[in-house]
């Protein structure tokens, strides 16, 4: 599938058809709907290079959050390392 994105929208955005991508890859990655892989590959980019650019956005790699936390102290219950 493409998408069409129109020169009228990139020139509302003030921005050039590869940073209008990467925006969106930014977007979605942030949204977890995309891994980093299919991320920068829609941005047209390395991964390393789309790490790169989720620091300078100060976007986390990965998100730690409650459940995360609970599950790995189960884990270590369970392995009785706690």
């Amino acid at each position: 599938m493409s998408v069409l994105i129109s020169d009228e929208t990139l020139r509302a955005c003030q921005m050039e058809a590869a940073e209008f991508k990467q925006e969106i890859a930014l977007l979605l990655f942030q949204a977890g709907r995309l891994t980093i892989g299919h991320a920068s590959y829609l941005a047209q980019m390395s991964p390393n290079a789309f790490r790169e650019l989720l620091k300078q956005r100060h976007i986390p790699l990965y998100v730690y959050d409650v459940e995360d936390f609970e599950l790995d102290l189960k884990n270590l219950r369970e392995l009785e390392r706690l």
